[in-house]
């Protein structure tokens, strides 16, 4: 009976642990953060497009639709760019229309309809531009996604100012389980992504005798800062190298515990923007950073904005959880946040 009873208890606890880590109502800070950086990158990197865009998604382009679509053969691939890109005139407007929406999701204006809208032409994009593509593109769509299925536009947003401004007063902040979803899903996402680059780096005999960041920084083709001088210093570029595949292995397990996510998030500043800035990557180097953004607690995000406070409350996040949001692992007492929306339950 005792035995019975006490796995009972555990599967409760378990249970509890997993709804809390899920679907615990959660500050929106720390997401309306990663909408204005990840607009801004979706907004920029759409951009550049427009240097030349018939010459990439015109039918008699660099990519023609025959061989994208050869590439795609036995794969769904979905983009409205296929239906317009006879017409220079409306490729153009809707490329115009696209920047306008990312634009819109960056300031957070109409955020619920811009973040949905914004997944959707920049997954466009990803199908059409097949082969002209890396991992930069596949973290603006990841982050997109996830804005679009969180409430993005309740914090640091013209919503929530114009939603002030008709009431009166600055509205209460809104906790909600899809705030706490959506940065749940981007912390999952930034692990997987993590662990398997770790992995995939251990087939690779350079990282095993700590030579592959040489190889790296000695490739002229990427090269965007002389970095040759430290052939001079072997034994750093093998410190470095296995420093890289020890960060990435383990940053599944140790971003979580609050002893060591500090230390893991600031190990992710030198290494993304040591390949933004020796590389030539700063694009992609910035978009993952955005990404481990989503480990921040609404507390430190709000802390950054000393000008916004709460109704009651003083500084704003003052008095609310940083558990939903800030990575606390599952089964650890989370603290009850003062204002819960209607549908959330504990």
């Amino acid at each position: 009976m005792r035995a019975t009873t006490a796995v009972r208890t555990w599967g409760a606890d378990v249970l509890a642990g997993w709804n809390r880590f899920w679907f615990e109502a959660s500050d929106p800070a720390t997401l309306g953060m990663i909408r204005i950086c990840a607009g801004a990158m979706l907004f920029y990197t759409h951009l550049v497009w427009s240097l030349d865009l018939t010459a990439f998604v015109g039918p008699d382009g660099w990519l023609p639709s025959q061989s994208v679509e050869m590439l795609q053969q036995g794969t769904y691939a979905w983009s409205y760019l296929w239906w317009i890109e006879d017409s220079p005139a409306l490729l153009w407007t809707a490329h115009i229309a696209a920047l306008v929406v990312f634009a819109l999701l960056t300031v957070g204006l109409w955020t619920r309809v811009t973040s949905i809208l914004a997944l959707v032409a920049a997954l466009a994009y990803v199908e059409r531009l097949t082969g002209a593509l890396f991992g930069l593109d596949q973290i603006n769509v990841m982050l997109a996604l996830y804005l679009a299925i969180g409430p993005s536009g309740d914090a640091f947003s013209l919503d929530r100012w114009l939603k002030g401004r008709k009431a009166g007063a600055p509205p209460p902040v809104r906790h909600s389980w899809t705030a706490n979803l959506a940065i749940r899903l981007i912390q999952i996402h930034m692990c997987v992504i993590y662990l398997f680059a770790g992995m995939a780096k251990l087939t690779g005999p350079a990282w095993w005798d700590g030579t592959a960041l040489w190889m790296a920084f000695g490739n002229m083709e990427y090269q965007s800062l002389d970095m040759t001088w430290m052939a001079y210093y072997p034994l750093l570029i093998n410190v470095m190298t296995h420093v890289t595949v020890f960060w990435e292995l383990s940053y599944s397990a140790l971003v979580w515990p609050r002893l060591t996510r500090p230390v893991v998030l600031l190990l992710a500043i030198p290494l993304h923007m040591g390949i933004a800035i020796c590389l030539g990557m700063i694009t992609f180097g910035l978009a993952m950073l955005i990404g481990n953004m989503a480990f921040l607690s609404p507390e430190f995000v709000r802390g950054l904005w000393p000008w916004n406070t709460i109704p009651g409350q003083g500084r704003a996040g003052e008095s609310q959880s940083s558990a939903a949001a800030s990575g606390q692992p599952v089964g650890t007492k989370a603290t009850r946040p003062p204002i819960r929306s209607s549908g959330a339950k504990r």
